[in-house]
């Protein structure tokens, strides 16, 4: 295979693959047969196009194949006749699938079909991550912090009940929508910062997901112009993703925010965010992804780490704290009174955590509390906390930097714990 075939293939496969799915459950209202199929023609592309060459149209020769051995499938199944013909008319060349909500992009659709309100709430958006971004179950799990095993058994359930439920694959009406957004704004923040994490680690096949999350962001403020909390959720991901070329040295190795060159920052799309975020504002209905861009904002709009103000990002944490008391949040929150009040203040925080047990297994729990120590001046007890978050890591860019703190608190003079 050549390296032009073998860069075309990776490339569908990041950019095309969720469409393919997307369309094939629009036809068949079969999630696990759009799965199968769409592996199923990725698999024939990498048979027949370094044999026959790269088809003009990645996508609609993908999708092509994949409603194919659908179709081939469901002829296997005598009592699906039905549903073989529907498959059959479908999914046509230039079908763009639109319905009656006018937005024409099947990945949209999915996302408000995943999040029925007839499904709980991590069900929505553990379904939606695993068919929409391809993450595998065990990342999913991860970002639940529960175990792989039960995140399997919540998207068994949650695909068994939209098919039984007969739930439509489709944008619901205007008046509808409100009761979707909630899980809608989880999957897009979900599916941004699996990319996030991934572009400061070695995984090529995630680092579009923040694009993609973008992009339906946008489509989303379209449908929703007057929600503020899809304003604020655009504004917050734009701002991360302005940072994304200082994120990493020429190494590879992680850049701290404090640490970061803010001229390789995109200073246009700060701009535009700061806009959005200020609509959002303007409707005078504050909610947690406003907080968290104009937490992201008070970092953006700083000249330097030392003019950023600490006990202004502090605060709206401590608002966003009683809105959304999550263990994420309360350990940001530490850090942030750590930088305003020091860190023996921001410690007492993390320690509380610990404490209650809530933040058992968090990987970024270890590497806080590292932090503070080493700031303190504890680094026998920070070398040690190092260490276990060493052993939580979840990429490689996390390792070189958490292993470069470690081996600073074990220079001369320190004590091995």
């Amino acid at each position: 295979m050549t390296p032009e075939v073998e860069a075309a293939i990776a490339a569908a496969f990041r950019e095309e693959r969720a469409s393919v799915i997307a369309t094939l459950i629009r036809a068949t209202g079969d999630w696990d047969l759009a799965e199968e199929c769409t592996q199923e023609a990725f698999a024939l592309a990498l048979e027949r196009w370094p044999r026959d060459g790269l088809p003009r149209r990645p996508g609609a020769w993908l999708t092509t194949a994949a409603r194919n051995r659908a179709v081939d499938r469901l002829r296997r199944r005598s009592t699906e006749a039905a549903k073989l013909r529907e498959v059959a008319a479908a999914v046509q060349p230039g079908d763009d699938g639109a319905d009656e909500s006018g937005v024409r992009d099947d990945r949209l659709r999915l996302i408000f079909t995943c999040c029925h309100p007839a499904l709980a709430l991590e069900a929505r958006v553990a379904l939606t991550l695993r068919t929409l971004a391809g993450l595998t179950t065990a990342e999913i799990a991860r970002a639940f912090l529960v175990p792989e095993a039960t995140m399997a058994k919540r998207l068994v359930r949650a695909k068994q009940k939209i098919r039984n439920a007969g739930i439509p694959y489709r944008v619901p009406p205007a008046h509808l929508l409100p009761e979707r957004t909630g899980g809608v704004l989880a999957v897009l923040y979900l599916l941004f910062n699996e990319g996030y994490a991934a572009s400061a680690g070695a995984d090529l096949v995630r680092h579009d997901l923040c694009a993609e999350a973008i992009r339906l962001g946008r489509l989303l403020v379209r449908l929703m112009p007057d929600e503020p909390e899809a304003l604020g959720l655009l504004a917050l991901m734009l701002l991360h993703h302005a940072r994304r070329a200082a994120r990493v040295d020429d190494t590879g190795a992680l850049v701290t925010l404090e640490d970061q060159d803010r001229t390789r920052w995109d200073r246009g799309a700060i701009d535009e965010a700061a806009a959005i975020l200020e609509s959002a504002l303007r409707r005078g209905r504050p909610g947690p992804f406003q907080i968290q861009a104009a937490i992201a904002a008070c970092h953006a709009t700083a000249a330097d780490a030392a003019g950023t103000d600490w006990a202004q990002i502090a605060a709206l944490y401590g608002k966003l704290v009683r809105i959304v008391p999550s263990v994420v949040v309360r350990l940001n929150q530490a850090v942030a009174v750590a930088m305003a009040d020091g860190p023996a203040t921001g410690l007492a925080i993390v320690e509380s955590l610990e404490a209650s047990g809530d933040a058992t297994g968090y990987r970024l729990l270890p590497a806080t509390r590292a932090d503070l120590l080493r700031r303190l001046g504890r680094l026998d007890e920070a070398a040690g906390a190092y260490r276990d978050a060493l052993a939580l890591a979840a990429t490689e860019a996390e390792r070189r930097y958490l292993t470069r703190r470690l081996t600073e608190t074990e220079g001369p003079g320190s004590r091995r714990v």
